[in-house]
């Protein structure tokens, strides 16, 4: 299967929508998503980029899964 920008685009505002609608963490809005659609995770991990990329590296840090990256003070 190809996947191209808009539909990792898309995988992340369908990944969006279920965080706002069930407040899952992003982790597990991914795992939902390829269970609801019978998608396997594997899969879903080309179409996680960008900004996803990030808020799943974001919690991964905070619950100490991975180590801290240095951040600049705002």
């Amino acid at each position: 299967m190809a996947l191209n920008l808009n539909s990792a685009k898309e995988f992340f505002l369908k990944i969006e929508d279920i965080v706002k609608d069930t407040n899952m963490s992003y982790m597990d809005s991914v795992l939902y998503y390829c269970e609801q659609n019978k998608m396997e995770p594997e899969s879903a991990a080309t179409l996680i980029t960008g900004k996803l990329k990030q808020k799943i590296r974001e919690e991964a840090e905070e619950l100490n899964f991975i180590p801290k990256t240095a951040k600049l003070p705002i």
